[in-house]
């Protein structure tokens, strides 16, 4: 059977309901280490230092002025986004909790011990964000196949698409990266060829990565919250 990206797709236990208290638990822990490597992805994407892309550009402008390290800033401005998501009467799962809180919380970590010192040439820059753009595809087919829902921005962007059916997704898309990009820019931040490299490149990172796990995104059957506690509930009731 053919997959959203023309592929031959594989059956993922994540396309289906999950019915035991061992699936959650392995799904529970997959979806950590998709955020872990997808902040990985994300932090060698800000060591490159040729420019940032337009989510990371508006957290490290935030970061110029307050003082705070951009991973707490991130995390800050993701459970903002979801509060939103919250009064526009999105649908909130533990994937969008954990993205809020988790992929800032790796990244200061990765600053705290600098695992990786910023780099100062073009070429080493170029390798370190491609580097860092196929960890981030990685970190989001894990993530995704978790099955707990997307995160705090994506929603966001549904919700506007719910609200303005008139406007193409990508118009949306544009706008609020857009937004974020020039906030950051306006902030200090720094935008460059990485800035370009990563807003094209997420895509196709993201893309490679379901291709060779032949993993269809539009099957996965994802949970809100309260549809997880009532299984988690019920599956130790048993």
């Amino acid at each position: 059977m053919k997959g959203s990206y023309g592929v031959l797709a594989m059956e993922h236990k994540s396309y289906y309901p999950k019915t035991r208290l061992t699936e959650y638990a392995i799904k529970a822990a997959e979806l950590v280490f998709g955020l872990f490597l997808f902040a990985a992805g994300a932090y060698l994407m800000v060591q490159a230092n040729i420019g940032l892309s337009s989510w990371w550009a508006l957290d490290i402008g935030i970061a110029n002025i307050t003082g705070y390290d951009y991973g707490t800033v991130h995390n800050g401005v993701a459970l903002v986004i979801l509060l939103i998501d919250i009064l526009v009467k999105e649908k909130i799962g533990w994937g969008m909790v954990a993205d809020a809180v988790l992929i800032g919380t790796f990244v200061m970590l990765f600053n705290q011990f600098q695992l990786i010192s910023e780099f100062h040439t073009m070429f080493a820059g170029m390798i370190c964000l491609v580097a860092g753009l196929l960890l981030c595809g990685i970190g989001s087919y894990y993530y995704m196949d978790a099955g707990f829902g997307c995160g705090p921005r994506d929603a966001l962007m549904v919700a506007l698409c719910r609200r303005f059916p008139q406007l193409p997704v990508g118009v949306i898309r544009v706008f609020l990266e857009g937004t974020a990009l020039l906030t950051g820019w306006a902030l200090g931040a720094k935008v460059g060829i990485g800035t370009v490299i990563a807003t094209l490149g997420m895509g196709v990172a993201i893309q490679f990565a379901f291709r060779m796990a032949r993993f269809d995104a539009t099957r996965v059957h994802n949970e809100n919250l309260m549809e997880t506690c009532r299984a988690v509930k019920r599956l130790r009731g048993n």
